[in-house]
C-alpha cells in the first residue's frame, strides 16, 4: 500500500459541512483519501510538506472540445456562426487519427498544467472507430480522469446516434482504463428529429450513461417537448450551455435534475445569448463549467470560474440599482460558490459526484496544491479567493487517482518536446483545409 500524507496546507475539501478553509492534513492511500484531519499519523507515509500551499480538490473541465487542441486561438475573433462554419464546415472532414491522438494528448496535458484532474472530452469528431480509439489513448497517455463523451460530426436530424461504436467502447477501449467513463455527446432535440432524439435518450439510459447536448439560443425544436413527454429527463442528462432556454423550461430541466454546464468565456465572446448562470441560482441551483474550445479561448477553468462570478455579479449589481436606486451592500454570488461550480458541480455533471469534486474519506485522491507564495497570491488571507485569482504560473502539484501528475511547477510527462512538435505539425495542415483564418506560418510564430 502507498501512502502519501500532505501536511502544512490551508486545505479546501468543498465538503458542506466543513469551514471554507482549515490546516488539516489529508492522508492518501493507493487511489483513495483515507483521512483528513489534524496531526494525522504518518508511519509508512511519505510526508509532503505543503506550508504556505492551499490545497484543494482537482478541478473539472465539465465540457471540451480537446481534439480542436492543435488548432488554439485561430478561431479568437470569431463568431459562433463562423466558428460552425469554418471548423465544423470545412476542417473536420480532415483530421485523422493521429491528428485526434496528439490534440487530446496535448489537450488533457494542458488541463493538467492548469489544476484539472477530471475531464468531459466532448469529441464530436469520431469520424471512424480508429478516430475514436486515438481520441481516447490520448487521454490514457494523458493520464487525466476523464467522461469520454462520444460523439460524431453534425448529421441529418433523423440519423440516430450509432450505438454500435458506443457497445463496442464500453466493452474495450474505455473498460480497460480506470480513469476512463463513457457518455454520449448527442445531437439531442435542438438538431435530432423528436423520434430520434427519443431512441437516443432510450439508448443511453439502458446503457446508464450520460447524455449530454448542446443548446444555444433559437427558438426550442419538437424534441425537446418529446422527450420531457417520454419522462427521459434525468440527473444523467447535461445541457452545454443552455443559452436563452426560458425560465420554465429551466425549471423543468432542474426539477428533473439535470445539469448545466456553462462555457461563459466562449459564450460571451461568440454570440451564444444569456448565461444560464442567473436562472439557474434563482432555482436554489447551480452550473458546473467548462471552457469548450480551445480554437477560440484559453483551456482554464479557473478562468471560466472568475469570468461567470464576475458577470452573474454584474448583471445583479445593476438590476439592483435600477429596482432599488442604490447599490448593494453585499454581494449576490460569493467565491466559494463559483469554486463549487468548478469543482462539485462538475464532478455531478458527468455523472462523478461520488468520485470527485471534495476532498473527503473515501473520494478518489484528486487533489492540486496551489503555491500561494508567489508575489501574485501573498499573502493568502482568504483561501478560496486566492485559488480563484490563481493562474498556471501557481498550479505547483497536481494529483489523480494517488499518482502525481504535476510537482514543482513542472509537468511529470516525459516527451514532452515531441508532443508539441507533432501538435504543431497537425495544426498547420489542419490550417490548411481552411479558406480563412491565421495562415500556417503565422500560427507557430
Amino acid at each position: 500500500m502507498s501512502r502519501t500524507l500532505l501536511r502544512g496546507a490551508q486545505v479546501v475539501t468543498m465538503a458542506s459541512d466543513r469551514p471554507d478553509a482549515e490546516p488539516v492534513d489529508v492522508l492518501v492511500e493507493n487511489d483513495r483519501i483515507a483521512a483528513v484531519g489534524r496531526d494525522l499519523e504518518s508511519s509508512a507515509a511519505e510526508v509532503v510538506d505543503l506550508s504556505g500551499r492551499i490545497v484543494i480538490p482537482g478541478l473539472v473541465n465539465a465540457h471540451l472540445h480537446t481534439w480542436q487542441t492543435a488548432l488554439r486561438s485561430v478561431g479568437a475573433d470569431w463568431t459562433l456562426m463562423e466558428y460552425l462554419t469554418h471548423l465544423h464546415g470545412e476542417c473536420v472532414g480532415d483530421y485523422t487519427p493521429d491528428d485526434m491522438y496528439v490534440s487530446n494528448l496535448a489537450g488533457a496535458l494542458n488541463q493538467i498544467n492548469c489544476g484539472t484532474t477530471t475531464l468531459g472530452d466532448w469529441c464530436h469528431n469520431s469520424l471512424t472507430p480508429e478516430h475514436a480509439d486515438a481520441a481516447v489513448e490520448g487521454l490514457v497517455q494523458a493520464g487525466i480522469r476523464a467522461a469520454f463523451l462520444h460523439g460524431t460530426p453534425y448529421r441529418a436530424p433523423d440519423i440516430p446516434h450509432p450505438l454500435g461504436e458506443i457497445d463496442r467502447l464500453l466493452e474495450g477501449p474505455v473498460r480497460r482504463h480506470a480513469l476512463l467513463t463513457l457518455g454520449m455527446a448527442l445531437q439531442g432535440p435542438q438538431y435530432s428529429a423528436p423520434e430520434t432524439a427519443v431512441a437516443d435518450f432510450r439508448a443511453a439510459a439502458e446503457r446508464g450513461l450520460v447524455v449530454s447536448m448542446h443548446q444555444s439560443g433559437g427558438e426550442l425544436a419538437p424534441g425537446w417537448e418529446a422527450l420531457r413527454a417520454a419522462g427521459l429527463f434525468s440527473p444523467r442528462t447535461n445541457v452545454v450551455h443552455g443559452a436563452d432556454l426560458p425560465d420554465e423550461w429551466i425549471k423543468t430541466l432542474d426539477e428533473a435534475g439535470v445539469t448545466f454546464t456553462s462555457t461563459p468565456e466562449n459564450e460571451l465572446g461568440q454570440g451564444h445569448g444569456a448565461l444560464v448562470t442567473g436562472a439557474l441560482l434563482r432555482l436554489g441551483s447551480a452550473p458546473s463549467l467548462g471552457t469548450d474550445v480551445d480554437t477560440v479561448v484559453p483551456g482554464k477553468v479557473l478562468t471560466a470560474a472568475r469570468i461567470a462570478l464576475a458577470h452573474q455579479r454584474g448583471l445583479d449589481h445593476a438590476h439592483h440599482r435600477r429596482t432599488t436606486g442604490t447599490y448593494a451592500d453585499a454581494p449576490s454570488v460569493t467565491g466559494r460558490q463559483a469554486l463549487a461550480w468548478a469543482t462539485v458541480e462538475g464532478a455531478k455533471a458527468l455523472g462523478l459526484a461520488d468520485q470527485v469534486g471534495r476532498i473527503e474519506p473515501g473520494m478518489q485522491a484528486d487533489l492540486v496544491a496551489v503555491d500561494a507564495r508567489a508575489l501574485n497570491l501573498w499573502p493568502a488571507h482568504a483561501p478560496v479567493a486566492t485559488v480563484l485569482h490563481a493562474d498556471i504560473v501557481n498550479i505547483e502539484a497536481v494529483m489523480i487517482a494517488g499518482r502525481w501528475r504535476k510537482r514543482d511547477h513542472t509537468l511529470l510527462h516525459t516527451g514532452l518536446d515531441e508532443v508539441q512538435d507533432r501538435l504543431l505539425r497537425s495544426g498547420r495542415r489542419l490550417l490548411s483545409t481552411m479558406r480563412t483564418g491565421p495562415s500556417a506560418s503565422s500560427s507557430a510564430a
